[in-house]
């Protein structure tokens, strides 16, 4: 059995700092075999850059998705074609947008092909339909495990995903909410499954962002630079334990650590 660590939005700098400060441990303890973590939000002021996507990678992370702010920042743009980066955006995006959709993570015995993916329901209507993305890239797909993040705002797009992908991937979870979901869970046909692993950063927030600012812009509908918050942190996530010969999830173990 190998066991993946999926890690929640990492929230800023100060998120960062707190992954890089419990990883370690979490992956000695855990015996974590491979790092999963979504960081679309790791740039402070949202998106992500080179700088940010390297400071995830010396923290311990082995591949980073994003969503919806893959394309915040330009100086990202490079960061999706470089080869030498795994980092990743959604599948469903355009063909013509910077970066793919998938890689993989190569362990030596085993090989994991990550999926990322971002819903359309109360997102972006005019990306790829996610069912029929991923038909698509399952249909070449050589690797007995494959995982997948969805970045996307409605439950019942994720679960749906994921009941439409039962048995034919190891593992789906879902990110961009920023709140984790306690219905971690193995589907019929061995497929792990979390609607929203949550995020890694401030507690006293409102989603990462800073409390005062987050009220201002729902109560005055004007716009509001929504700065990420400080002070006491937390770090979301979930480890899939998957049979390496089957490919199915065996174990679900939702992370929650502040």
């Amino acid at each position: 059995m190998i066991n993946v660590l999926c890690i929640g939005d990492v929230i800023g700098t100060v998120g960062m700092k707190y992954l890089h400060r419990h990883l370690p441990s979490i992956k000695k303890i855990k015996r974590i075999d491979a790092v999963i973590a979504n960081g679309e939000n790791s740039a402070d002021t949202n998106g992500i850059t080179p700088d940010s996507a390297e400071y995830l990678l010396n923290c311990g992370v082995d591949l980073i998705t994003t969503g919806n702010h893959s394309f915040q920042r330009k100086e990202s743009y490079s960061l999706y074609d470089n080869s030498n980066m795994p980092v990743i955006r959604p599948a469903n995006y355009p063909n013509k947008a910077p970066g793919i959709g998938s890689r993989v993570i190569d362990l030596g015995r085993v090989r994991i092909r990550v999926i990322n993916m971002m819903g359309t329901v109360g997102m972006n209507p005019v990306l790829d339909c996610p069912f029929d993305t991923s038909d698509r890239l399952l249909s070449n797909k050589d690797e007995k495990i494959v995982i997948m993040d969805i970045h996307a705002e409605a439950t019942a797009e994720k679960r749906a995903l994921a009941c439409y992908l039962d048995g034919r991937v190891s593992a789906v979870f879902g990110t961009h909410t920023h709140v984790q979901t306690a219905d971690e869970q193995i589907l019929p046909g061995g497929t792990g499954f979390i609607t929203d692993v949550g995020m890694t950063g401030p507690v006293n927030s409102v989603i990462g962002v800073s409390i005062d600012a987050a009220i201002e812009k729902m109560k005055t509908k004007m716009p509001v630079r929504l700065n990420y918050a400080d002070g006491q942190c937390m770090l979301n996530a979930v480890i899939f334990g998957i049979d390496e010969k089957t490919g199915r999830t065996v174990s679900v173990e939702r992370i929650n650590i502040s």
